[in-house]
């Protein structure tokens, strides 16, 4: 994306917006992988994974206990 940069005395230069980019090791496939992920990437990982955990824990929570006598 392009724009300006517009300063007090409203001087206009022009400016490229950049992705917000981050190096992340992730394990993809069983192998563990370096990966340059934007922050809107990371964010909507980060809640998959958050997600993912809570569904594992409600299931466990929810799983009949089965007591031999």
């Amino acid at each position: 994306m392009y724009g300006h940069n517009v300063s007090h005395a409203k001087n206009r230069t022009r400016r490229i917006f950049k992705p917000n980019l981050h190096n992340v090791k992730m394990n993809v496939g069983g192998t563990r992988k370096t990966m340059r992920l934007c922050t809107k990437c990371l964010r909507i990982w980060k809640n998959a994974s958050k997600t993912q955990e809570k569904a594992i824990e409600t299931k466990a929570e929810e799983a009949p206990v089965s007591v031999s006598a």
